[in-house]
């Protein structure tokens, strides 16, 4: 390529990284992030105060919980993905993107699948398979864009110049393979009509492949293409290497493998087999080791630089990030036992464990690394206001405890009261009394969104900001091979 002509001088070929694409997704996600948070406090309110539903169908609970799954997830957490990874291969690799336009196609692609689904769902155009309630023209949209992701990430893999691959690419392509798999698994169906499908499975053979596809989208997308964010923004941030590489490499193939098992804890005390229940939770008992090894690697990498903490607010939200990712995955194998699986079904016990992992590892570890992104693609060595990331890292992590410490309270509370019984065998309360006894958690609930909220739209401003004083920065590509 004639753009690759060394310079000597530089150390720096005239060719640069495709950096576009990585300032297209950053922004996108944190505008994402707002619409999906903003939809999440919205629907809490309604919890605590159902009138907010105004009789308007579209406005309803059941139709907007979707959206703001959906948008929290994968527009706000796809969005950030693609953005770490395309420039972190990019990086690690020493080469650009194999395909601007491709790169192209998955941005604008991406946007527009995120647009359908703001549309459709409200609407009650839905599958009711959580995580996957889109509709089947969505889906194959979803499936062309995937290809075309995994085409330009593997591609640019094929072509590095840098013979070892950095163990944060291995994260993001089993994240790349194992979504492609569980959403073309889960996706089957027959069409009847532009927008309605019936799934090819049936019974509780829809619903295992359902789970094995819901718990596996927060095993990949969510646990393993994050956890290649932290594999190498913690390093970079902290400047440090990596704790351990082999712990990383043993971390890697344990995790893959235990996950994918993980799904029919979700099933308990249904018609699935009771030895398919079992298995599934003994894979998800296994699953705390690997996960807590990725979750010491990454803390670890401050040893020797502990100090850093105090002044970096920035290191602060990728360290913190992990502690979450700690609780989280204690949490989970510990709620897939049968015994504690029957106090904590259907409370929200589940919404305190699903949060703590959404708000404070995704959450966080995205923030964090957008934070260490964005002066880097606007041409700033810093951020406008490193005391707004500061503000911006506390309202979070109280918003974030309010609403779990909320949520966990209230869901042992249901549990408990449920399965309260009086001496003639009566229940002793209503379901209504529960959920009356739930309102003022449901309220605390609704402060920590609403701080959680204001953290992002902080975060908004300074990015806003830092780009306004910056232009758009593209990197340049090593001519020698070097360190990324």
């Amino acid at each position: 390529m004639q753009a690759s002509e060394k310079s000597a001088a530089s150390g720096f070929s005239t060719l640069t990284f495709n950096d576009t694409v990585v300032r297209q997704f950053s922004i996108m996600a944190i505008v994402w992030g707002i619409v999906g948070m903003s939809l999440g406090l919205f629907i809490a309110a309604q919890l605590a105060w159902p009138e907010l539903n105004f009789n308007i169908p579209w406005l309803s609970y059941g139709r907007l919980r979707p959206l703001h799954t959906n948008a929290v997830i994968f527009a706000f957490g796809g969005c950030a993905l693609f953005a770490t990874s395309y420039y972190v291969v990019q990086r690690t690799c020493q080469v650009r993107l194999i395909s601007d336009k491709l790169a192209a196609f998955h941005f604008w692609g991406w946007q527009l699948i995120v647009v359908a689904a703001a549309i459709t769902l409200p609407l009650g155009y839905t599958r009711g398979k959580e995580y996957a309630e889109l509709e089947w023209p969505i889906v194959l949209a979803i499936t062309v864009v995937w290809v075309a992701y995994a085409i330009v990430f593997f591609g640019t893999l094929a072509i590095r110049k840098v013979r070892h691959i950095y163990v944060a690419n291995w994260f993001f392509g089993a994240f790349i393979i194992a979504v492609a798999l569980l959403h073309i698994v889960n996706g089957a169906a027959l069409p009847a009509g532009w927008l309605k499908s019936y799934s090819v499975y049936a019974g509780v053979q829809d619903a295992m492949i359902q789970w094995w596809y819901a718990h596996n989208a927060v095993g990949f997308f969510l646990t393993a293409g994050f956890l290649g964010m932290m594999y190498y923004f913690i390093p970079k941030q902290a400047e440090r290497p990596i704790y351990s590489y082999r712990l990383s490499i043993v971390h890697f193939w344990a995790l893959i493998f235990t996950y994918m098992w993980a799904g029919p804890h979700h099933l308990h005390y249904t018609a699935l087999p009771d030895w398919t229940q079992s298995l599934g939770m003994i894979f998800s008992l296994i699953l705390l080791a690997p996960s807590w090894g990725g979750m010491i690697n990454g803390i670890m990498t401050l040893s020797g630089a502990w100090h850093k903490l105090r002044d970096d607010p920035i290191l602060r939200f990728l360290i913190v990030s992990l502690s979450f990712y700690g609780m989280s995955t204690f949490e989970g194998p510990m709620m897939s036992i049968k015994t504690v699986n029957a106090l904590s079904h259907y409370t929200d016990w589940n919404v305190a464990h699903v949060h703590s992992g959404a708000l404070g590892w995704v959450g966080l570890i995205s923030m964090g690394s957008l934070y260490y992104l964005i002066p880097r693609l606007f041409g700033q060595t810093k951020m406008f206001s490193v005391k707004a990331i500061e503000v911006h890292f506390w309202i979070a992590t109280i918003g974030i405890v309010l609403y779990i410490a909320a949520m966990w309270i209230a869901g042992v509370m249901q549990g408990l009261m449920w399965r309260s019984i009086n001496a003639d065998g009566t229940l002793t309360y209503t379901f209504v009394e529960t959920v009356k006894a739930s309102y003022p958690f449901y309220v605390v609930r609704f402060v920590g969104g609403l701080l959680y909220l204001i953290g992002i739209l902080i975060m908004a401003w300074n990015v806003a900001k830092t780009a306004l004083a910056g232009k758009p920065f593209n990197g340049q590509v090593p001519a020698n091979l070097a360190h990324a």
